[in-house]
């Protein structure tokens, strides 16, 4: 499994935790499913920069 499906596994486990303690405290499934939205968006723009491939130094080859 690659660097971003772990990070991306791991990070929908902390959604839907936030999301079950959300309902769990009452509030409306409509707010919960914004925020989750919101969450796992941020996730990918995350998962995206951390685990990209880096450029190898030195410059491009001739």
């Amino acid at each position: 499994m690659s660097s971003f499906g772990i990070y991306m596994l791991g990070f929908i486990i902390l959604v839907a935790g936030l999301a079950y303690g959300a309902s769990v405290a009452g509030l409306s499934q409509t707010w919960i499913m914004v925020g989750a939205i919101v969450l796992v968006g941020l996730g990918i723009i995350m998962g995206v920069s951390n685990t990209k491939r880096r450029d190898p130094p030195g410059g491009p080859q001739p």
